[in-house]
């Protein structure tokens, strides 16, 4: 028996029913359903959902009355399910049959035609929105899904992109989903206009944006391709640069958009209003200051007569909030009130402080660290758990692990502690990154032709935060292979061991005269000690076995090494000597990056010495970089190296101890390690016992890649020489080269390409004018 038969009114409801029935119940209308005893439930028409999750949604069970107000309800849940299409309640006898028809269900969504996304990330999105595999399908979501991925095109500048979707229906009650995607071409900036500016050129004004008309590297910057994101930041960019120049009450008016109508090319209009340049009426304080008023004061950068810097004032306020931070006052709030004062063009600001509450650290949480340990972590956090807040410690503790470089994102913020007014919890998010690396360098030039060196070595090994490194050297002179393990927490309290076992056999190639050749075999450990957060003293002790071997061809002086030490007399045949040098260094490292710094220095002071083995000599290097911007956008970077070796007593320097100079690192346009004396039968460089480098570059981002520091390039101008045991340092005798070259933090590792020419070279130098090396940082 049906619901819709003579005895009951109510035959069937479909959706659009619904809305009638629970209408005619509401005002009054009597159905003529016949209320019933539901002896058994029956569910027809399903086929992937299972009868159990029907009977879940039913307001009925057996044994209930069936009634008008439960057939409104069933239908009415059973719909909001979104699994049905269609569904009908009839009655046979005292049986309910609930007719459902399902809604497909989408069996794969595909993308054909993309290339600007991954596909991968697009069906993870989609599927965030209801568009996915195993996903009811629903027209509405599939239609919002094709409005997102134009939506993403667009922002990329692909203004003439069209997305056909095709749903094709397959066995099972399911659908295929694909989206065919006509990318189109991008649209690029055609001309920006800046309209309403008189205090500066368009042109000064331009290099402030982000956004440009294209350039060389357009194509790695995508500098010309608009995007609403980057112009609000070009906006905000514009005002800043009129207020730090006394413009306090600049405006942009408003932004046009025009794109042509084969969406090729756009079209950027930026109305401003410059207003009047503003100096420094005067500053006053105000406020609780703790009787720190005048140390307070001396954090001001606004001077009265000068001209008004929002970027002053925006850091004079932080100053003050950093200064108030370091003694526990996490939130102190500093307002700066303007007294505008536009007859004389000047403005004077009240500074009034806040302190807020004093506040101490609950909890330091850490998250992000999916292979590197806590422990590995935690141990640079300066910041401890239940002491009082300190906004200096808290910053050094995120340097210094940023400092590990194992991370490609460190932050740190700082919420309150739920349920406390005077406790934060500071959290910090790392962002894991590769830590193996492979470094190679080399160069290449027609009578050397190419030389290679390489090493392999991991970073944070299994997370403990240990370095493990093999190096392998194929150069025109020499082989090495070394295995090395930095362990930076050999003790809790910081103390660092390495070690390292080498074998390095150094040869001149076969097409020399002379030929003579060195087998070293050794290794060393050295510990460093930290005494301040920048400054670590180093000790090591090591041990070398050392043998040279020589012929009737073999330089002199390496016959002489064999006669000094227990070889023929005649200096041909090999020599065995055994060192056990001790090492003792200093460092100190206040720059910003180790990769990219702008700013800071690097100093190291090395001893060697040899005193109970057979060879008795010490060696001293000393090394300084300096990084210091000198405008927004280039670098001063300088570099010296001295170094100094001597034997001891009656004892000769070691040959095979000898400083070499010239290549990438060195002097930039000269072959590698060829500067110095000769072997006048070969020309073979013979090195020497004292060196002296000097590096200087101006670095500078690349055109239209704004203040990405990843990719450089850098006018540089090199001088060095090497000298012999006993030889006077004379800077006349210095090799100096010039020229270009570019850096760059690619996939793989930094990148380094050098262009040099020579400006002093003589007959006898071997020069090679263009040099590479990959992993290595200044």
């Amino acid at each position: 028996m049906k619901l819709h038969s003579a005895r009951f009114a109510l035959p069937s409801f479909r959706r659009s029913l619904i809305g009638a029935a629970v209408m005619a119940i509401c005002s009054g209308h009597a159905l003529a359903v016949q209320p019933f005893t539901v002896k058994d439930i029956r569910v027809e028409g399903i086929q992937r959902t299972e009868a159990g999750t029907v009977f879940a949604y039913l307001p009925v069970r057996v044994g209930e009355t069936f009634s008008d107000e439960k057939s409104i309800a069933a239908i009415k849940a059973l719909y909001a399910t979104g699994m049905f299409k269609d569904v009908r309640l009839e009655a046979e006898g005292d049986v309910l049959v609930v007719l459902v028809e399902e809604r497909p269900a989408i069996a794969s969504v595909a993308f054909t035609g993309t290339k600007e996304f991954e596909k991968d990330v697009l069906v993870k999105a989609l599927k965030e929105i209801g568009v996915g595999e195993a996903k009811i399908f629903d027209k509405a979501s599939v239609d919002r899904a094709e409005q997102e991925l134009k939506r993403q095109y667009l922002s990329h500048g692909l203004y003439g992109v069209k997305i056909t979707t095709t749903v094709t229906p397959i066995e099972r009650n399911r659908v295929n989903v694909v989206f065919a995607v006509d990318e189109g071409d991008v649209a690029r900036i055609k001309q920006i206009n800046i309209v309403g500016n008189k205090a500066f050129t368009d042109k000064e004004l331009r290099e402030q944006l982000a956004l440009n008309t294209g350039g060389w590297f357009s194509w790695y910057t995508k500098a010309d391709q608009y995007s609403k994101t980057k112009l609000t930041g070009d906006i905000e960019a514009l005002k800043s640069y009129y207020l730090d120049r006394g413009y306090i009450e600049m405006q942009v008016d408003s932004t046009q958009v025009s794109i042509t109508p084969d969406k090729k090319d756009i079209y950027l209009t930026i109305n401003i209003t410059e207003g009047e340049k503003y100096k420094i009426a005067g500053t006053k304080f105000e406020g609780e200051m703790f009787g720190r008023e005048e140390e307070l004061k001396a954090l001001n950068l606004m001077r009265e007569g000068e001209i008004y810097s929002g970027a002053r004032l925006t850091a004079t306020n932080k100053r003050i909030q950093d200064r108030l931070a370091t003694f526990g006052y996490a939130f102190a709030n500093v307002n700066a009130n303007p007294e505008i004062n536009r007859e004389k063009h000047e403005v004077g600001f009240t500074f009034f402080i806040d302190p807020g509450k004093r506040v101490y650290v609950r909890h330091m949480n850490i998250a992000g660290n999916t292979t590197t340990r806590d422990e590995v972590i935690r141990r640079e956090f300066r910041q401890f758990e239940s002491s009082w807040y300190d906004s200096n410690k808290i910053k050094l503790s995120r340097d210094r692990v940023d400092r590990l470089g194992y991370f490609k994102d460190v932050t740190i913020d700082t919420p309150e502690a739920q349920g406390t007014t005077d406790q934060v919890d500071v959290n910090v998010t790392v962002v894991e990154k590769p830590t193996g690396n492979f470094l190679i360098g080399g160069a290449f030039s027609q009578s050397e032709k190419f030389t290679l060196s390489a090493s392999i070595s991991q970073a944070n090994f299994a997370g403990s935060g240990n370095t493990v490194g093999i190096e392998l050297n194929t150069s025109h002179y020499s082989r090495t292979i070394a295995f090395s393990q930095t362990n930076p927490y050999y003790t809790d309290d910081g103390i660092s061991r390495s070690f390292e076992v080498y074998l390095r056999t150094t040869e001149p190639p076969a097409l020399n005269i002379g030929s003579y050749k060195i087998k070293q075999t050794g290794g060393r450990v050295s510990f460093g000690v930290p005494f301040s957060e920048v400054d670590t003293v180093f000790f090591g002790i090591g041990g070398e076995r050392s043998r040279i071997e020589t012929d009737i061809t073999s330089p002199i002086r390496f016959k002489q090494y064999v006669v000094d030490n227990g070889g023929p007399s005649d200096g041909i045949g090999s020599a065995t000597t055994n060192s056990i040098p001790l090492t003792a260094a200093w460092q100190r490292d206040s720059r910003d990056s180790a990769l990219t710094p702008s700013i800071g220095r690097y100093q190291r002071v090395n001893l060697e010495a040899d005193l109970i083995g057979d060879q008795k000599y010490f060696r001293a290097i000393y090394e300084h970089q300096y990084f210091r911007p000198l405008f927004s956008k280039v670098t001063l970077a300088l570099k010296g190296e001295l170094d100094y070796g001597h034997g001891i007593g009656k004892h000769v320097y070691p040959v095979f101890k000898n400083f070499y100079g010239g290549g990438i690192g060195s002097v930039r346009g000269y072959l590698s390690s060829s500067l110095g004396a000769v072997e006048p039968s070969t020309n073979d460089a013979l090195g020497g016992a004292s060196r002296l480098i000097a590096n200087a570059e101006l670095q500078m981002p690349f055109p239209g890649s704004g203040n990405d520091r990843s990719l450089r390039w850098f006018g540089f101008l090199d001088g060095g020489q090497v000298y012999q045991e006993g030889e006077k340092m004379r800077l006349s005798q210095l090799r100096y080269s010039a020229g270009l070259g570019i850096s760059w933090i690619s996939p793989v590792g930094p990148l380094k390409l050098s262009y040099a020419k020579p400006l002093n070279a003589k007959p006898t130098d071997r020069l090679e004018r263009f040099q590479f090396q990959m992993g290595t940082g200044f």
